[in-house]
């Protein structure tokens, strides 16, 4: 089985992050990583890989070349190949777009299982896998916690307000596992070493058939009109931990009228 697994790099989580005031977009010019909801994903389709059969891992994404950083941490982990998608005609692309883009490349793939971590850190939407699922017309499971695969169906375990769910879906399907499904495993030195010598492919949107308005700002639905600072707090009064705090908390309640 053909398993695709999608990830993004992402601003590394020590770097300072902002939003760069000309193009309005999250400024993406530091040091990234690769996702760390979307590690927990590799992570399950390696587990998948290593109960047996014939399973293949590959790792799918699109963003700018210094994404391959990221996908070489997914190899050194233990994938098998390595897709990205890259292309400047891709850059501003929105939820709408850059589904479009990842749906073309999974249809390349082939896969019979995609998996996707349950959202990502930069942006936190958690409804691209939904959207991949939709133009891939495949049936889709998410929050995924437990996952096992029995022949031509796999079966969902996740836990809700309520309980638990148990989902069945016929193969192939997508999911979006959540990060409490597994605890992802460190690349070993090995594994970094051999990470290089695996297939890593470059896309450009051509390749996928693609034209330059389908993805970037004019293939996308969103548009960001303008950036402002949060509104003031207002009136702020500070109390210091000197032994009088609760005292000054007291009067300060009763000066509102809320004593």
């Amino acid at each position: 089985m053909r398993i695709a697994v999608c990830v993004k790099q992402v601003p590394d989580a020590t770097a300072a992050r902002r939003i760069d005031p000309v193009s309005k977009r999250l400024d993406r010019s530091g040091e990234g990583a690769l996702n760390a909801f979307d590690a927990h994903a590799v992570e399950e389709a390696l587990r998948l890989k290593d109960v047996g059969g014939d399973h293949e891992v590959v790792v799918v994404s699109m963003g700018p070349e210094k994404a391959a950083d990221a996908l070489r941490k997914a190899l050194a982990m233990g994938a098998d190949q390595a897709v990205l998608v890259t292309d400047d005609a891709a850059a501003g692309s929105d939820l709408v777009a850059t589904s479009r883009a990842l749906a073309k490349a999974l249809e390349r793939e082939g896969a019979e299982l995609v998996l996707f971590g349950q959202q990502s850190s930069d942006s936190d939407g958690a409804v691209l896998w939904a959207a991949v699922a939709d133009r891939l017309r495949l049936p889709m499971v998410s929050q995924v916690a437990e996952l096992t695969i029995d022949g031509s169906r796999l079966t969902g375990k996740r836990q809700t307000e309520f309980g638990y769910d148990v989902i069945a879906a016929p193969l192939p399907a997508v999911v979006a596992v959540s990060d409490a499904i597994n605890e992802p495993r460190y690349p070993s030195l090995k594994g970094i070493m051999g990470a290089k010598k695996k297939p890593q492919e470059t896309l450009a949107l051509g390749d996928l058939g693609l034209a330059a308005d389908q993805v970037g700002e004019p293939g996308s639905r969103t548009k960001v009109l303008g950036l402002n600072p949060p509104p003031p707090r207002g009136e702020t009064v500070k109390i210091d931990g000197d032994g009088s705090a609760p005292d000054k908390i007291v009067d300060f309640l009763a000066g509102k009228k809320l004593l």
